[in-house]
């Protein structure tokens, strides 16, 4: 059984890069994020525990975490992709100590690394019609009269999640508590780094490649 992580912040692309690197290796890809909305909906121990979390609007603990996160990587075929977990060092110590106790591991981490001001850019800037939806962006897709939509000529609107603000306090939190991941996977030697500037395509293929050499 392989198990690979998938690290990068937000805005880095590692949805769009997870259906490449599940379709290559044939790996069940295990998100977090579902994970955790399907447990707290679940009746057990564990489902119970999430809600409790939930309901009070607390942050539901690592062990909590850990344990939701491995009940989904049990069972046959040729490996698991994991996307969002762990998010902190201590995530990623309860995992491999999990993992070593049925004799498994971590086989390798697919790190996608995108600047900072990169990163801030694609998470901000993003505007949509309030009478079709269409979506652009200020640097990738701006619209051809600022505020205005061409399809229909709607006015634009900013969702909360993609301001400056909300960009950078998100940000802010990843690379406190989830960059440090970074060296903790490349210390044992499993992580496989690209540069996630590149466009999709290069960006795809430079991670397959990686991910080739450290798992064969």
């Amino acid at each position: 059984m392989t198990y690979v992580l998938l690290l990068g912040a937000p805005g880095a692309g590692k949805g769009t890069q997870a259906d490449a690197v599940r379709e290559q290796f044939g790996f069940a890809h295990v998100a977090s994020g579902d994970v955790m909305r399907a447990m707290r909906e679940e009746e057990s121990a564990t489902g119970a525990k999430v809600r409790e979390y939930y309901d009070k609007g607390l942050l539901v603990p690592d062990d909590v975490v850990t344990e939701a996160m491995l009940s989904r990587v049990q069972g046959e075929g040729l490996g698991y992709l994991l996307d969002g977990f762990p998010r902190t060092v201590a995530q990623a110590r309860a995992l491999d100590e999990a993992l070593a106790k049925g004799g498994k591991k971590i086989d390798a981490v697919a790190y996608i690394n995108v600047s900072e001001g990169e990163l801030l850019d694609r998470l901000t800037g993003r505007w949509i019609c309030r009478k079709c939806g269409e979506v652009y962006h200020e640097k990738n897709k701006p619209p051809s009269v600022a505020g205005v939509c061409d399809v229909d000529g709607g006015k634009l609107y900013q969702r909360p999640d993609d301001t400056r603000e909300a960009g950078q306090t998100r940000l802010k939190v990843y690379f406190e508590q989830t960059a440090p991941l970074i060296d903790y996977y490349r210390g044992r030697g499993v992580l496989a780094e690209v540069n996630g500037e590149q466009s999709i395509e290069d960006v795809q293929k430079d991670l397959l490649k990686a991910l080739r050499e450290k798992l064969t």
